[in-house]
């Protein structure tokens, strides 16, 4: 007796899935998402090594710009050109616009790592054309903020804030980065998080050491933040971080 032939649905509907119900034939595909995230690391890294040293600076997409914290950001932006330094932002609005309005108004380099975002993030208008570098992974653009960035200038934000925060300190802590200044500006904000941090947990659980905090500083002001910079290198020159 003939057996049918299996028609090409049978196998779709017959091939394994995941937990998610995905077909595991799809995961095939993954081998060549490699080349694409190489490709966003060579011209990140690339456009970068043009560039030199800068700051990055975060906080919240959210704040408008009657925001003291913005002014505060655009402030930072134009102290850190005067020393010679560029400006790397988030791309987006908010803090991310104020720092790249300071940097661009003060005539240093503007730039910005954007993301493709489910609800399309626009970069703002103040970016340098030649130095928008926009990504698609969220990995690849945290490494080129981490290793071109001589100091994280972070004020008040969210979720995302937290996460580039987070960043910085683990691999500074786990020294698989050089050490750099991570400032906070604005104390009302940052003070009972910092404050949760020495008393919760370095004395009550010692889940970090007091040497963890050696590189993060608490100021109100970006004049303040600048001052930590300078001293911070005073004695050292600016270089990538790994």
């Amino acid at each position: 007796m003939g057996h049918s032939k299996k028609q090409p649905e049978d196998d779709a509907q017959n091939s394994p899935k995941n937990e998610n119900g995905r077909d595991w034939a799809d995961f095939m595909h993954d081998g060549w998402r490699v080349f694409k995230i190489m490709a966003e690391f060579v011209s990140g890294f690339e456009k970068m090594a043009e560039i030199g040293p800068a700051v990055s600076i975060f906080g919240s997409a959210r704040v408008k710009p009657s925001d003291k914290y913005y002014k505060m950001a655009e402030e930072m932006a134009q102290l850190l050109v005067a020393q010679g330094l560029g400006v790397i932002t988030g791309g987006g609005p908010g803090i991310m616009q104020a720092a790249n309005k300071g940097a661009k108004k003060a005539g240093g380099a503007s730039i910005g790592f954007n993301i493709f975002l489910p609800h399309e993030q626009d970069s703002n208008k103040y970016i340098d054309r030649d130095k928008l570098i926009t990504f698609n992974y969220f990995f690849v653009r945290k490494v080129m903020f981490v290793k071109y960035s001589q100091a994280f200038i972070v004020l008040p934000g969210g979720y995302g804030t937290l996460d580039e925060l987070g960043e910085a300190v683990t691999l500074i802590q786990t020294k698989k980065i050089a050490e750099f200044p991570v400032i906070l500006i604005g104390k009302s904000y940052w003070d009972g998080f910092l404050k949760w941090i020495r008393e919760t947990m370095l004395e009550e659980h010692h889940y970090i050491k007091s040497s963890d905090l050696d590189y993060v500083f608490l100021v109100d002001t970006p004049s303040e933040a600048m001052e930590i910079i300078k001293r911070f290198y005073a004695e050292q020159n600016y270089s990538p971080n790994f």
